[in-house]
């Protein structure tokens, strides 16, 4: 082996080696930080590893997106931090030749905080991504009327060329005053509710009414397929597809092998060409 091939195979072997925390001779992260800063580091440490959600069409045969988990239990002062790191993570799969688009879910507080959204900005833009790649999951959404500050805040992301998706959507009356303002493009509807009681027939036009993209969240069982199929979802995901994995993970998924298997075991399914 000549040695511009021996260079090649270790950058290749050390390109596609798994994130490991550099340890010192003890066994212990040489950080040089304080009590609550290196348990700080560890909490990040250990949702980073399996903090990426893979998201899959409704066959389960296409990896479509991923949902940045970390931040759905950020406070405040983690927020803009976890936010870098869920950029850093769709930069790191682009540069290794996936275009994974990453939902990345926010309060919907932050985006009534000029601060935050002009940190936010920043962060985009010196991220230098591709129009598509960036979308924002705004969920608590627990206020009766969208508030000025809010619409305002979510326009301005979306001059940045990011898209806008409603996470835990269940069609309540403020729920769908805020779809109807911002007109997102994704909509996520936690598919258990459905689960005891059949899909309400207007729920099954909310993807049309509002031109959005429906995703299935929290599917755990074949029924949660089911009923996902039912309401015309075009995007899945859950324990049942595949659990969170770590960003390193994502770049070798290409498909869920246990939908595919369920579907094969359904033929009597009435599925329109693959969504």
């Amino acid at each position: 082996m000549s040695p511009k091939s021996r260079l090649y195979t270790l950058v290749k072997a050390w390109k596609n080696k798994p994130f490991q925390e550099v340890r010192d001779a003890c066994g212990q992260p040489w950080l040089g930080l304080n009590s609550e800063a290196l348990k700080e580091h560890q909490s990040w440490s250990q949702r980073q590893t399996i903090g990426h959600e893979p998201i899959f069409n409704s066959r389960g045969t296409k990896l479509t997106s991923s949902l940045f988990r970390p931040l759905l239990t950020a406070s405040d002062s983690q927020v803009l931090r976890l936010f870098m790191e869920g950029l850093d993570t769709i930069t790191y799969w682009y540069r290794s030749g996936r275009f994974i688009p990453g939902i990345l879910p926010l309060p919907e507080h932050v985006f009534e905080s000029s601060d935050f959204v002009d940190g936010l900005s920043d962060l985009i833009l010196n991220s230098r991504l591709p129009v598509g790649l960036i979308s924002l999951g705004v969920h608590q959404l627990d206020k009766p009327h969208l508030s000025t500050d809010c619409k305002d805040g979510l326009l301005r992301m979306r001059r940045l060329g990011v898209l806008i998706h409603m996470l835990n959507y269940s069609g309540t009356l403020s729920q769908m005053r805020w779809a109807e303002e911002i007109q997102p493009e994704g909509m996520h509807l936690d598919i258990t509710q459905f689960r005891t009681s059949a899909v309400p027939a207007e729920m099954l036009s909310h993807g049309k009414r509002f031109k959005s993209q429906i995703y299935a969240s929290n599917i755990t069982l074949v029924k949660d397929i089911e009923n996902a199929i039912a309401i015309g979802a075009q995007h899945c995901y859950g324990g049942l597809m595949m659990p969170s994995v770590s960003r390193h993970q994502i770049l070798h998924i290409n498909d869920s092998r246990i939908a595919k298997a369920i579907f094969s075991l359904h033929p009597h399914q009435n599925l329109n060409g693959d969504k």
